[in-house]
């Protein structure tokens, strides 16, 4: 039988209160999220041997979101990834935002969704069991224009999917792009390097990037690249070669191009991926046109996590459904322009078993 609690999970510098929600789906897995940055705290999904394990990297404490975290669980905006030297122009007007990733912006600034605290409301209903998460984010925050009012829904059904959507609204023009920012080892959030990990992305470009990974503005086939992962294969198996896009990104850093049917809004395969020990599957379906790949090439042990875990290098990888990075600055990239009035509908969903 589904189910969803309730609890306090800590306080914040100041006293505040964070709450943490339970949803079960009463077939072994289950999904911890607090109203902290809309984080997905734990994953615990069963392998294929019946055994249960927190599959998604984070921390014990809330405040550990604010201070330590490279945004483990979080969903990240109002732009998810880079926008080049925190400033675009539209509608004849240049915006600057918060560069917080060299001359860069990065996933939504200094106090970026991430690190805000969300109204949360359960749902429960015959698709499953849910959470949905509000936040208002006011014209002028960390630079961008508009009011925003953004609602997101996980919910969690008894066919162990958890799915992602997305509501949004502005009363000027604006750009969005969220994403959800899980950190996946497949093989237990504690169990080191996903290496092993069989990769498969559904893709047959990406956007090349310079060396402080912003996109050219090209799109390149993945043909005869490490970046070819049509087929699915080891992550480690081109992760330290020389080719130079992975030297930019220290490994996969990168976004793939999703290959899309001509209908727009209909969820698509994007990956799959396959632990070598646990038999556990992900795969991730979404209406995006893009998937940020990242192999956590700058974990390097100095994080604490869960149960006291240092979260060793590669330990973790992320699938960010997305638009592409830097598109306000890349008129050759799909639009992200929010236009006043107008309504944003996006959905992800993580659909996990075991072989």
């Amino acid at each position: 039988m589904p189910t969803i609690k309730q609890s306090v999970f800590g306080h914040l510098d100041g006293g505040r209160e964070v709450q943490l929600y339970t949803l079960d789906n009463g077939r072994g897995m289950s999904v911890e999220i607090m109203n902290l940055g809309a984080v997905i705290v734990s994953l615990k999904v069963p392998d294929s041997a019946g055994k249960i394990d927190d599959i998604v990297l984070g921390f014990d404490t809330p405040q550990q979101y604010l201070t330590d975290s490279p945004y483990f669980g979080a969903i990240v905006g109002r732009y998810a990834n880079r926008i080049a030297k925190g400033s675009f122009t539209l509608n004849g007007k240049q915006y600057r935002l918060y560069t917080n990733n060299g001359e860069n912006h990065l996933h939504g600034g200094k106090i970026g969704f991430d690190k805000r605290l969300w109204q949360a409301e359960s749902v429960s209903d015959k698709k499953g069991v849910g959470l949905k998460l509000s936040l208002f984010s006011k014209d002028g925050d960390e630079g961008y224009p508009g009011n925003l009012k953004l609602s997101v829904l996980y919910r969690l059904d008894q066919d162990n999917r958890l799915s992602v959507e997305y509501w949004a609204s502005s009363d000027a023009d604006t750009v969005l792009n969220v994403s959800q920012h899980s950190y996946f080892n497949l093989e237990g959030h504690d169990a080191g390097n996903i290496g092993s990990h069989r990769l498969m992305l559904n893709a047959d470009h990406y956007t090349p990037v310079n060396d402080q990974l912003i996109p050219s503005g090209e799109i390149a086939a993945v043909d005869d690249t490490p970046m070819d992962f049509r087929i699915l294969k080891p992550i480690a198996n081109g992760i330290n070669s020389q080719f130079q896009q992975i030297l930019y990104g220290k490994g996969y850093d990168h976004n793939w191009v999703l290959n899309r049917r001509a209908e727009s809004g209909e969820l698509e395969l994007a990956a799959h991926v396959i632990a070598a020990e646990s038999g556990r599957q992900l795969k991730v379906y979404t209406d995006q046109p893009g998937v940020q790949f990242y192999a956590g090439n700058f974990l390097d042990g100095s994080i604490k996590g869960k149960g006291d875990v240092s979260y060793q290098y590669r330990g973790g990888f992320c699938l960010e459904t997305q638009h592409f990075p830097d598109s306000p600055n890349q008129a050759n990239f799909p639009s992200t322009v929010l236009k006043a009035g107008e309504d944003f509908y996006s959905q992800t969903v993580f659909e996990f078993s075991s072989q």
